[in-house]
């Protein structure tokens, strides 16, 4: 199987980013997995798409190689992690859809997860915060003539400690809403 193929079980563009593969293989999985679809060949399915979505994770990065390069990683692939990819693969598909959502594995696609979201918040916070004080310190102990410079570089760090603030709280704020569908789900 050669690399577009892969992109192609996903239904992406062989140019999509690692979250847009995350986002591609969730959506996939729910619709395959064989405790929601009971078509046939649904197993088969998930089973491809997991597979697909190991393989795109694992070398991602590695498009602009050689053609002898690519084979070659595709090789190492199938002898060393595609039997893997497959047994796991068997495994998720004969537990339920649920038990799959709380694995490890589901969870580790996610793009919003608390560990990064909330460290994003406090960092922008902190950097908020060292800005303000940071200039009033200024203020109370000035260095002669440099009472012009400080006032433009507090701007430019104001504005950048806003920019950074306002984006992680959206980010935040984004996570609390995902997790609220989530438990209104189950």
């Amino acid at each position: 199987m050669v690399l577009s193929e892969y992109y192609d079980i996903l239904g992406l563009p062989v140019t999509a980013t690692i979250d847009e593969i995350k986002r591609a293989y969730r959506k996939k999985a729910r619709l395959y997995h064989p405790d929601i679809n009971h078509l046939p060949d649904a197993k088969d399915q998930f089973i491809r798409v997991t597979e697909a979505y190991d393989f795109l994770i694992a070398n991602y990065g590695k498009g602009d190689l050689t053609d002898q390069d690519y084979f070659r990683i595709v090789e190492e692939w199938r002898k060393y992690r595609q039997d893997r990819s497959k047994a796991r693969a068997q495994y998720f598909a004969r537990s339920s859809y649920a038990r799959f959502r709380n694995s490890k594995y589901y969870k580790s696609t996610r793009i919003l997860n608390a560990s990064s979201v909330i460290f994003n918040f406090l960092v922008s916070l902190l950097v908020l915060t060292y800005t303000i004080f940071g200039f009033i310190l200024k203020l109370k102990n000035p260095v002669p003539g440099t009472e012009r410079s400080t006032l433009v570089s507090f701007i430019l760090l104001m504005s950048i400690s806003l920019i950074l603030f306002t984006v992680s709280f959206i980010y935040l704020k984004a996570y609390i809403e995902t997790n609220r569908k989530r438990k209104k789900v189950k």
